[in-house]
């Protein structure tokens, strides 16, 4: 009885050995790597703000890369974001022509920054993380005058009127909160913004400019190997 449950033993194990070198190896822990996908609702801050500018809405693209010599606790941020401040069509007829002619107005916020961020990385399910980014930021103000065709859009006559723009320099400081499910996370937060030298208005129509925004944001969170 002894030696059959001996052998019994054995062939378990030669057999469980065999199963075992096919399975795939173990991958390493995910220390935070990801590609963050975000929307944007950005508010004007300060004195009068609200009644002189409205909010506008965006979107923006995030790279996080944790630091492993520092335990993973700090990470180096880059990105940029896109918020459209204005975008209005007015539409009126020329006397002359009697064609329809539509003035189309934008006005966008552009900005790249860099920077670091503590926390947001490991592998808990909540994941709160600081950072300070320094920016670039490009204010944008485009008029256009376009005289449509109703049948084939390709035949409008456009003109521009209006284009002016400007870069300053700033940062930022986001406090945000990542939920991790392994394969993707939520990250959502504030950030407060700020920019130094800002144009009050770009040109006759625009929104006014402040130097100082509040955003808040929700992302999808997409790990990556590197």
């Amino acid at each position: 009885m002894r030696t059959q449950s001996t052998t019994s033993r054995t062939i378990v194990i030669v057999l469980a050995s065999f199963v075992w070198g096919f399975l795939p190896p173990v991958q390493p822990v995910h220390c935070g790597e990801k590609v963050l996908i975000y929307g944007i609702r950005m508010i004007p801050f300060g004195t009068d703000a609200t009644r002189f500018s409205r909010a506008g809405y965006g979107a923006g693209g995030q790279l996080v890369l944790p630091v492993p010599a520092l335990l993973d606790v700090f990470a180096g941020v880059g990105g940029f974001e896109y918020v459209n401040l204005l975008s209005k069509t007015t539409s009126y007829t020329d006397p002359r022509t009697s064609l329809r002619v539509d003035q189309e107005t934008s006005q966008g916020f552009f900005r790249l920054y860099l920077g670091g961020q503590v926390g947001g990385h490991g592998n808990g399910f909540l994941r709160p993380h600081a950072g300070v980014n320094l920016a670039v930021t490009y204010y944008s103000f485009v008029i256009d005058v376009v005289v449509p065709d109703d049948y084939n859009r390709e035949q409008e006559i456009r003109q521009n009127l209006t284009n002016e723009g400007r870069w300053v320099f700033g940062y930022d400081m986001t406090f945000g909160l990542d939920l991790n499910f392994n394969t993707v996370s939520v990250d959502g937060g504030v950030r407060y913004v700020k920019s130094f030298s800002v144009p009050e208005q770009l040109g006759e129509g625009s929104e006014h400019i402040f130097p100082n925004y509040f955003q808040i944001y929700l992302g999808v969170g997409i790990p990556i190997d590197l």
